[in-house]
């Protein structure tokens, strides 16, 4: 069995309460990866194309409001 398969099989054993907490935490460490994960490509220039198309349609008038 993995590591993996013994974390599911515990999480699985939870009360309710406690299920809510873990589901929370992993939530929020989720969105923390999500947000180093964009910081690392933004300052790296992966995401510098979003930019562009940006610049190029305002260019164009053809940003929509949000």
């Amino acid at each position: 069995m993995t590591s993996v398969d013994k974390i599911k099989e515990a999480i699985e054993e939870l009360q309710e309460d406690d299920y809510v907490l873990l589901r929370h935490w992993f939530l929020d460490k989720d969105w923390q990866r999500w947000d180093q994960q964009i910081d690392e490509h933004s300052a790296s220039g992966k995401l510098d194309f979003l930019i562009k198309e940006a610049i190029d349609a305002k260019a164009k008038d053809t940003l929509r409001e949000l």
